[in-house]
């Protein structure tokens, strides 16, 4: 039984922050929680009201790209043909960007980031996930849950992706993965229900 579990995805985390640190207001369906950590709020002189509207507009659809490319599992002949390719290549570019997947940058390039409160909140939920590992295989979450586990493992599940969000939110983002807060992998009951959800 192989189960990958990406408890960091970049963009996804980038997103999430985003919309806090930004205040950005938004409206659309199936959004996702609020952050456990909230970030400090970016006091960015240069962002126009204009900006920021466009930036609440846009952030859902690509929150929703961004998601969808989280689930299926990466083809790894992408990496073999990464490195067949020159650096620096057009080819090369395409390649990094099909393996990297769709982004914020893709279309607002990194002006949300221009300060210190992005590397600051990352290194502070690195530091807390890392301290809330279990340090014996026994007391992972996938092990405490594993006849649940298996049932959605037998119905095709072969990733879960995790968001350091509140409360208890699980969806199914691809046939192979579902989407969920931490916290809800972290509590018995409610990673039963998630896992149930996948059957």
């Amino acid at each position: 039984m192989l189960l990958t579990i990406e408890d960091r995805p970049n963009a996804l985390l980038e997103l999430l922050w985003i919309r806090e640190a930004h205040a950005l207001r938004l409206q659309g369906e199936d959004l996702p929680p609020l952050l456990l950590d909230t970030p400090t709020t970016v006091q960015h002189a240069a962002l126009s009201t204009d900006t920021r509207d466009e930036w609440a507009s846009a952030w859902p659809r690509i929150w929703h790209a961004v998601v969808a490319y989280a689930g299926p599992d990466l083809d790894s002949r992408l990496f073999v043909e990464l490195q067949a390719t020159a650096i620096g290549s057009t080819e090369r570019a395409s390649l990094l960007h099909r393996i990297v997947g769709p982004s914020w940058r893709d279309d607002f390039g990194d002006s949300a980031f221009e300060n210190d409160s992005y590397r600051a909140w990352s290194q502070v939920g690195m530091d807390a996930q890392l301290a809330a590992m279990a340090t014996r295989i026994e007391d992972s979450p996938e092990r405490r849950d594993l006849p649940p586990l298996i049932s959605a493992w037998h119905a095709g599940l072969t990733k879960i992706v995790t968001i350091p969000c509140l409360g208890e939110f699980t969806r199914r983002i691809s046939e192979n993965a579902l989407l969920m807060t931490a916290g809800t992998r972290a509590n018995s009951d409610s990673y039963r229900r998630a896992l149930n959800t996948f059957i």
